[in-house]
């Protein structure tokens, strides 16, 4: 998922987007300590996609935000 993909989302879809991502690592990681996974590249990608999401999750915070104090002081 790149960052264009992730902005594109609304923040309801990006809410939904981190759980999914974080219920995926948490599998991965069980199924590494088990020895099931070969491609243990995955991990690092999952935690990259969080990232990403939760960076453009708080954009949005801080960009609500400066639009509610901007609109409180006019």
């Amino acid at each position: 998922m790149k960052i264009d993909e992730v902005r594109a989302l609304s923040p309801e879809d990006v809410d939904g987007a981190i759980d999914d991502q974080r219920e995926e690592l948490f599998k991965l990681r069980f199924q590494i300590s088990v020895g099931q996974v070969t491609d243990t590249s995955r991990l690092k990608k999952t935690r990259r996609i969080i990232s990403r999401l939760l960076t453009v999750r708080r954009e949005n915070e801080l960009a609500g935000y400066n639009a509610e104090s901007e609109a409180g002081q006019g």
